[in-house]
């Protein structure tokens, strides 16, 4: 029987409809695009197609918006917002509006062309998570920017524009309304109860273990109770904290290794899907060190938002969080 779940933190409903249910192999594989790497401009030797790079790791000493680069960040050619300029925010009647100031940024993860994110090595990963962390404390310095999202695209489906591996950063001048919804969910509850929402459902995950799909020192990788998409999984610090950017380097290698696990095991189960990740951190300048957890979530692109979704806010779920987490487990990540 189709089964209704609450979101702890932003109060959604799902329906997690049992009579549809999925199992990996009901997901049809999504075909890739064949990129040609000679014309991607993401591709060591085409550092001209870009514009010129913010920062790059570079550990044979290469010089700017040349190749021999191992990570390289760049201005987004396409802004969805500008960096220049000041916000000159106005009310006409009962509408606001402001300029489109902000920042736009694109991680290339690897000179590799055929390779994705899972495919690269703990340290790789470990580099891509380190370059979030820089790029977010540096952007946070502008006072016109309230909110770092970064995300990635994999594949044509999850909105990628180019298929060599990447991520991107938008620096935004508010805090994006599905933010402010978790914020206001865990600040409730933390008035009523006095914890952190995401810290009692860490706690409760990990007893239950109906859930988890993987686990190290520092980091937790579940099913949400009330997922909106099959196969969406989340991880989490399992010591508190409020913001991504907060962590010293001796915690980036569990961090890499659980998402380097997680995105293997989604890869294999699911016939390499596309899918999209974000990273939810606190805001700028907002003290939310009590209520707020950061994590990551991720969401494989294996079904379509229709009417129904549209209308309601309800999401349609075919695969329950406990069967996806069973199937994740009985998948190896190497």
């Amino acid at each position: 029987m189709p089964e209704l779940r609450k979101d702890p933190i932003s109060g959604r409903w799902v329906i997690i409809s049992t009579e549809r249910g999925k199992r990996p192999s009901d997901f049809p594989p999504t075909p890739k695009r064949a990129g040609d790497p000679k014309k991607c401009p993401f591709c060591p030797g085409n550092e001209a197609q870009t514009p010129p790079e913010i920062m790059a790791y570079r550990p044979d000493k290469s010089g700017a918006n040349t190749p021999g680069w191992k990570l390289r960040v760049i201005p987004n050619k396409f802004p969805a917002l500008k960096i220049e300029g000041n916000l000159n925010r106005e009310g006409k009647g009962i509408f606001d509006r402001m300029n489109g100031v902000g920042a736009h940024e694109v991680i290339i993860e690897t000179p590799d062309h055929q390779k994705e994110l899972a495919d690269l090595d703990v340290g790789e990963v470990q580099g891509t998570l380190w370059a979030y962390r820089e790029r977010i404390l540096d952007l946070k310095k502008d006072p016109r920017f309230r909110y770092m999202m970064v995300f990635k695209n994999q594949g044509d489906a999850a909105g990628a524009s180019l298929e060599h591996s990447h991520s991107q950063l938008i620096a935004t001048p508010v805090v994006p309304k599905r933010v402010l919804d978790e914020l206001d969910g865990a600040k409730k509850y933390f008035e009523y109860k006095e914890r952190c929402v995401f810290c009692d459902i860490l706690r409760q995950e990990l007893e239950e273990r109906e859930r988890v799909v993987g686990e190290n020192t520092g980091f937790v990788a579940i099913e949400p109770f009330a997922p909106r998409f099959p196969f969406e999984t989340w991880i989490l610090p399992k010591a508190h904290n409020d913001l991504f950017e907060n962590h010293d380097k001796e915690t980036f290698p569990a961090m890499a290794q659980i998402l380097r696990d997680v995105l293997r095991r989604l890869a294999k189960a699911l016939s390499d899907p596309p899918y999209n990740y974000m990273v939810h951190t606190g805001p700028v300048g907002n003290h939310h060190e009590a209520i707020y957890h950061w994590h990551i979530e991720i969401i494989p692109k294996l079904t379509k938002v229709a009417g129904f979704e549209w209308g309601t806010g309800f999401y349609i779920n075919p695969t329950s969080p406990e069967d996806a987490a069973r199937f994740l487990n009985e998948t190896p990540s190497d």
